[in-house]
């Protein structure tokens, strides 16, 4: 008899030992890492919106410097050549404004590597489309009335598509050819072309594109000998290595 004391003694340290958590336990700690996973689950969401908006902003920006090339590319290479449209009546080489929807120019650098019967100057509009800005392009100059234009989407979600045009005295114009033109001869280009987007996500934007001018270098006559009817006088004014002599000069444009 006296060994059954110790059996039960060891019979309940043993039960002790497999003892588990209580009901209360549990729901503790089930509360516990449902608090946990809710607020990890929620940094986790803030970080994935974060990502998928920063991804959608930059490609956002991505399709903008797109254009801004596509635009310096097109303004920076305007040539003065007017053309013949559908009608045949004979546009400017560069028209905005004045009842004209958008910008129309003709450009140089329209490569032809397969040597088609075409000229290297390229005909390109700029139109707005509702929220749209498309960009159109001919494959000839002078158009006939079956000629097709290509067309791109360059931007969605606009609100204002707007350019001027800065003049010879310094002056913006909303419309070109000006509109206080003395009309005695071609427009010509504007020395620089400012660019105002508005977006409905970004907000307004303004490029200024400077228009490439055609110098034309022009010698100054030197000396104080005036002209000579001698030949190497007239070689060393041109050269400027005569006596009394100036160095050439270019003038340009301002």
């Amino acid at each position: 008899m006296s060994g059954v004391p110790g059996r039960a003694a060891w019979g309940r340290s043993r039960w002790r030992c497999m003892a588990g958590f209580t009901l209360l336990e549990l729901l503790v700690a089930v509360a516990i890492f449902a608090v946990i996973g809710a607020m990890a689950y929620g940094g986790l969401q803030n970080v994935m919106d974060q990502q998928q908006q920063t991804a959608l902003h930059s490609e956002r920006l991505k399709g903008l410097q797109l254009v801004y090339r596509i635009l310096q590319r097109d303004l920076e290479q305007i040539v003065d050549r007017g053309i013949r449209n559908e009608f045949g009546d004979p546009v400017e080489a560069l028209v905005g404004g004045s009842g004209f929807t958008g910008v129309e120019l003709s450009r140089a650098g329209y490569p032809n590597p397969a040597g088609f019967l075409r000229s290297e100057i390229q005909r390109v509009a700029y139109i707005p489309d509702q929220d749209r800005l498309l960009r159109r392009s001919w494959r000839v100059l002078d158009r006939a009335q079956d000629t097709q234009p290509d067309e791109q989407v360059l931007v969605e979600n606009m609100v204002e598509f707007a350019m001027r045009f800065l003049d010879e005295n310094r002056e913006w114009q909303e419309n070109w050819p000006p509109l206080t033109g003395s009309g005695s001869g071609p427009a010509g280009l504007p020395l620089a072309v400012e660019v105002k987007l508005e977006l409905e996500d970004i907000g307004a934007l303004s490029w200024l594109f400077r228009v490439p001018m055609a110098y034309t270098p022009q010698l100054v006559p030197g000396g104080a000998g005036g002209q000579s009817g001698d030949q190497n006088d007239d070689t060393d004014t041109d050269t400027g290595q005569g006596s009394g002599g100036a160095a050439p000069q270019d003038e340009v444009a301002p």
